[in-house]
C-alpha cells in the first residue's frame, strides 16, 4: 500500500532520503546523517507539520507516519505526547533510530542493561537528559533501552524518530522488583 507524504514534510523526506542514501548502510554512518539532517532542518525551520499530525491523543502518544522508504529500509514517524505521556522501559527490536524533539521538551532517561535471564532483565537508570527543539539522539542496539517522557506539564511535545527499518513492535520491561524488569512484546500500531 502506497503512503503519500504529508504535505509540508516533502524537504523532510528529502532530506533524509538523501542523509540514509549517503551512509552506505553503515548505523553509526547513517544515524550521524539522519541526526545532522534534522538537526539542521529544524535550525533552518523547514520540517512544516500540518495542526493535524501534530494533535495528541488521550491515554497514549500518537504515532504518525511521514514516510516509508522500502529501498532505502527506513521509516519516520512524527510522535506526540500529550501532558503527561510517555513510554515504558523499551528497547527499538534491534532497529537503530534517530529521534528529533520539533516542539516542546522531552525527557529521556538512558538504561544499562547489567544481566538477563529468559524473561527477567537487570537495568541501572543512567542519565536523564532534558532535549527542547532541536535536540536529536541517536540509539544503536544493544545500547537502545529508554524510556521518553513530555516534559511540558500543560502542552503537547512533537517529535520525529527515524527507524533502519519498519518498528512494528519492541520489548517493554515491566518492573518486577529493584532492578529487574520483566520483558514482554508489545506491538505497535499507527494513529490515525
Amino acid at each position: 500500500m502506497s503512503h503519500q507524504v504529508p504535505s509540508g514534510c516533502e524537504t523532510l523526506v528529502a532530506g533524509l532520503d538523501a542523509a540514509v542514501a549517503s551512509a552506505g548502510g553503515d548505523s553509526v554512518a547513517v544515524t550521524g546523517a539522519v541526526k545532522e539532517t534534522l538537526i539542521r532542518l529544524c535550525k533552518e525551520g523547514a520540517i512544516e507539520l500540518s495542526a493535524e499530525i501534530c494533535q495528541p491523543v488521550p491515554g497514549s502518544y500518537a504515532r504518525r507516519l511521514i514516510h516509508r522508504n522500502q529501498e532505502l529500509n527506513y521509516t519516520a514517524l512524527v510522535m506526540v505526547w500529550g501532558p503527561g505521556q510517555g513510554t515504558p522501559l523499551h528497547d527499538h527490536d534491534g532497529l537503530w533510530c534517530v529521534e528529533c524533539v520539533v516542539q516542546g521538551q522531552l525527557d529521556i532517561t538512558a538504561y544499562g542493561l547489567l544481566e538477563a535471564s529468559e524473561k527477567l532483565y537487570q537495568f541501572e537508570r543512567q542519565e536523564t537528559v532534558s532535549a527542547g527543539v532541536g535536540s536529536a539522539g541517536q540509539l544503536i542496539p544493544p545500547f537502545d533501552y529508554h524510556t521518553i517522557a513530555n516534559a511540558l506539564e500543560d502542552e503537547s511535545s512533537v517529535t520525529i524518530h527515524v527507524y533502519g527499518g519498519e518498528m512494528n513492535r519492541c520489548a517493554i520491561f515491566e518492573p518486577r522488583y529493584q532492578n529487574w524488569y520483566e520483558k514482554v512484546q508489545r506491538e505497535l500500531t499507527l494513529t490515525a
